[in-house]
């Protein structure tokens, strides 16, 4: 699951990076950016309470 999360976070900066280009919406771009911290923290927290 951490993988997922690792994974889904680069999506997140990738797609950031391509609404900040292409639409040149940086309110959006920034939204999405700040979504990478949070997936990776649920997939971290997910794993942990599972393990227990």
């Amino acid at each position: 699951m951490i993988k997922l999360g690792l994974y889904a976070s680069i999506v997140s900066v990738v797609a950031s990076v391509i609404i900040y280009v292409v639409l040149d919406d940086s309110q959006l771009a920034i939204y999405i950016g700040l979504w990478a911290p949070t997936l990776i923290l649920y997939s971290q927290a997910y794993e942990r309470a599972n393990q227990e």
